[in-house]
């Protein structure tokens, strides 16, 4: 069997299925596929990236692509799908399941038969349809809830985590129209043409079969990773990124983030600041909560270089989601910077902490507020948690141990259906 660059042989080549990419993107799912695409072309993969403009531009009708720049590797080529009729592409295929509008171009790549591995990541506006084609070796890594949940998220008519289902009237409550195709085979029938399924966490591999996904497909545990961070510009001894102790919220501003429960637990706690980084559909009610408490910071979007300061400049980073995360990176950027968390005991969040060492979990505001006293008054114990989560980054998520799982999961497969690797990509 040839094998793959990271053996020192022949490249292979991918070809990675996802609705949103960078710039066409807001959300994390999106950033995933950009730093594996482009950490695979650094090793000498050749990789293809398809995905969704018009999708973008429904959800974000009139607005431009981020405007960071996103290089990529001159190993990575894009193909951004459109259509002429634009909105109703998407809205086709989240009523039908189907490519719909998409479906000549995306058969015409993927049935090209160049690909070693087609690779599926967010497909929700590309359709489920869409895993019939081609015949390459194919896994979908679970980046949400989506093939349980039509709103991705496992949050129940915007109060708490669903543990019973109940999606249409969930749905309606959430004003999305149902997914009729959902209420049919067509998922099941699909997933069947997926060799693998990757799951971020063992939480969010496990709640997918306790909320019904019961196709025999292996379900395998390859956790996300973070590249190291770039250096501070600063020299060593830069100043502090903010004049007060404080700690950092990062990530989007919705209910299930668990915000508001940080805003109160700062209510009754002065000792330090309280840093709100990010935007969202929930920031105008969080604003109005924090109210009177001048503590309560709200930062907006950042540069990447004034985050990671503050990563590096915080008592703690706190993941408060009140919802199921998937794998929250924002705990590896943390790790990276060598600062600990304190993160709510729901979901993967208990499993990446216990696992780094690197911080403490609570249950309730009375338990936020001790762990934050515990981290600030006791220095020593700040710095040891936190050189653990950096240690814990280093061995397990960084990119090398990724890549070196993700080649494992596809040698295996190859084997299993004795397959030559790299014959379809024709590359060296």
């Amino acid at each position: 069997m040839r094998w793959s660059g990271i053996m020192g042989q022949d490249a292979l080549r991918f070809c990675m299925v996802t609705t949103f990419y960078p710039p066409y993107s807001f959300g994390g799912d999106a950033m995933f596929v950009y730093r594996l695409t482009n950490e695979l072309a650094r090793r000498g993969h050749v990789v293809d990236v398809v995905h969704c403009i018009d999708a973008y531009r429904t959800l974000r009708p009139g607005a431009a692509p981020s405007g960071r720049d996103y290089p990529n590797h001159p190993h990575v080529t894009v193909h951004g799908l459109r259509s002429k009729l634009g909105v109703l592409s998407p809205l086709i295929t989240h009523q039908t399941g189907h490519p719909g509008l998409k479906a000549p171009r995306l058969k015409e790549i993927l049935n090209s038969g160049r690909f070693d591995v087609v690779h599926f990541h967010n497909i929700s506006l590309i359709g489920p349809q869409a895993l019939r084609y081609g015949t390459a070796i194919k896994l979908y890594t679970v980046h949400e809830h989506w093939l349980v949940c039509p709103l991705h998220t496992l949050w129940k008519f915007n109060r708490g985590p669903c543990t019973r289902k109940h999606c249409i009237p969930c749905t309606m409550h959430a004003k999305r129209p149902p997914q009729l195709w959902r209420y049919t085979n067509l998922l099941d029938a699909m997933l069947k043409h997926v060799d693998a399924l990757i799951a971020p966490s063992r939480f969010t591999r496990d709640k997918h079969r306790e909320m019904g996904m019961d196709v025999e497909i292996p379900v395998v545990h390859i956790p996300h990773f973070l590249p190291p961070p770039e250096p501070p510009a600063a020299p060593t001894g830069e100043s502090p990124p903010y004049p007060r102790p404080y700690c950092l919220f990062a990530g989007r501003l919705e209910k299930m983030k668990g915000v508001q429960v940080l805003i109160e637990a700062f209510r009754s706690y002065e000792a330090c600041d309280l840093l709100i980084a990010g935007e969202g559909t929930y920031g105008r009610h969080l604003r109005g909560l924090a109210e009177g408490l001048p503590h309560v910071r709200f930062l907006g979007r950042l540069t990447y270089e004034r985050l990671q300061a503050l990563f590096r400049g915080a008592i703690a980073v706190a993941v408060p989601s009140v919802g199921y995360e998937v794998f929250p990176v924002v705990i590896l950027e943390a790790f990276a910077q060598q600062t600990p968390v304190i993160a709510h005991n729901l979901g993967p969040l208990p499993e990446i902490t216990e696992q780094s060492g690197g911080g403490l979990i609570y249950d309730n505001q009375s338990g936020f507020r001790d762990a934050l006293e515990r981290l600030r008054s006791d220095g020593a114990l700040r710095r040891a948690l936190g050189e653990q989560g950096y240690q814990a980054y280093l061995r397990y998520w960084t990119p090398e141990p990724h890549v070196r799982q993700y080649f494992e999961l596809i040698e295996r497969i190859a084997q299993q259906k004795r397959v030559t690797l790299g014959a379809a990509a024709g590359v060296s």
